[in-house]
């Protein structure tokens, strides 16, 4: 054991705190929920808050790790922020019974890698600005996209298994993570090779030389995705995929009880984020196509992120094994809860700036997620709620606690 024993003390005392949570009775029912939602067959909205300023959180040393062996230091963390969520703002969150240990796979990107310049990086900033120079300038720089591919370290996976039972012997059952859940927003990559602007003029004057592009990255992750599915590393024991609870009667109908660790088990996420600003149309030649290819080899799909998609909901459908869908901040909501139907799941994204300013209205508050939540009762709507992409709160972590409070009164009215 090279962990040393005030590490291994600290550990057990978190594990401790950790597992008296996840005992608790009422992850049983939370899961339920969530199952229910999506089944599409919501007993409530479901409420989370995720992607948060974690810098921002710690006044009373919360967050402070002091591990100090590496990679405990990891497991250290994830424990205190998942400690910390319950205690100040747990909504709708699951505490799973045991601590997953991460599985040691190394994957290569993509082989053409961006060229960034930061424009604002200061202390205690969580979300700098950046400007992706462009390095994707044409045809041959195409075949600079190279195939992703996987590694997996079995002697350190079974090293530090060894290391945490022993940790956390008579505190917390160990399970070893099964690995990968993927990213299928492949435009967020292409983006960052060519910069935005650049993009939407090459769709206009040079389609077919971003049909190439498009080809080659998407040819680039399906074959990750077959070789992942060769090396048995798929996250199918994942419970949430992009911030959204995934408990399912048929994928993962309970903690850590995936059906094996292939694409065909598992979630996976999708978005063009960019595509914003352009027509239905051009999502529907240069989204469509690709995300489709790629979104046949899992269970279930989660599709959007900040992107508007309230006027193009029939073009996500068409999407293969989409089960939830993003309503952003820059979606129409109403034309979202008339348009999605009640077969899926409406992921709202209530506006993080409403906590962002220098103070909070928190009657808008209340008045936004209310109009949310009647909206998609008088459609007959599915709906989650999730408070994310929160980059300041003004080092005011309580006001996270206050909106929470809001949203679960709301919810369960």
């Amino acid at each position: 054991m090279s962990v040393s024993n005030k590490d291994i003390d600290i550990l057990r005392k978190l594990g401790k705190q950790y597992m008296d949570i996840a005992a608790l009775p009422v992850h049983k029912g939370k899961m339920e929920f969530w199952k229910a939602l999506n089944r599409s067959r919501m007993m409530r909205p479901m409420v989370v808050i995720d992607q948060l300023p974690w810098n921002e959180l710690n006044a009373n040393e919360e967050l402070t790790c002091l591990v100090e062996d590496k990679f405990f230091r990891e497991i250290e963390m994830s424990l205190r922020k998942a400690i910390y969520r319950w205690k100040h703002f747990p909504v709708d969150m699951v505490i799973e019974p045991y601590i997953e240990i991460p599985q040691a796979i190394c994957g290569t990107d993509y082989g053409l890698s961006p060229d960034v310049e930061m424009l604002a990086l200061s202390e205690g900033t969580t979300a700098p600005s950046q400007h992706f120079k462009r390095v994707l300038k044409d045809y041959e720089d195409i075949e600079k996209i190279k195939d992703m591919k996987f590694t997996v370290n079995r002697a350190e996976n079974e090293y530090r298994m060894q290391q945490a039972k022993a940790i956390f012997d008579g505190i917390a059952p160990i399970v070893q993570g099964h690995g990968i859940q993927f990213h299928l927003g492949v435009w967020d990559y292409l983006a960052t090779l060519m910069s935005v602007e650049e993009a939407y003029l090459e769709i206009m004057d040079r389609p077919e030389f971003i049909h190439a592009c498009m080809e080659r990255i998407t040819e680039a992750v399906i074959s990750g995705i077959r070789q992942a599915n060769e090396l048995s590393i798929h996250n199918d024991i994942a419970n949430t995929c992009h911030c959204s609870y995934i408990y399912t009667d048929n994928l993962l109908p309970n903690c850590g009880q995936g059906k094996g660790p292939f694409s065909k088990n598992c979630w996976a996420f999708g978005m063009a984020q960019l595509f914003t600003s352009v027509s239905p149309r051009v999502t529907e030649e240069f989204e469509l196509p690709y995300i489709s290819r790629m979104a046949e080899f899992f269970g279930m799909i989660y599709y959007g992120c900040c992107d508007r998609l309230d006027d193009r909901l029939d073009i996500v459908k068409k999407i293969p094994n989409v089960r939830k869908v993003s309503c952003s901040p820059w979606s129409d909501r109403k034309r979202f809860d008339e348009n999605i139907g009640n077969n899926l799941v409406m992921s709202n994204k209530p506006a993080p700036a409403f906590i962002a300013a220098a103070s909070v209205d928190w009657e808008e508050v209340r008045r936004d997620l209310k109009w949310t939540v009647d909206l998609a009762k008088a459609n007959n709507v599915n709906l989650e709620i999730i408070l994310k992409d929160i980059s300041t709160v003004r080092f005011e972590p309580d006001r996270l606690t206050k909106w929470a409070d809001i949203a679960m009164d709301i919810v369960r009215m």
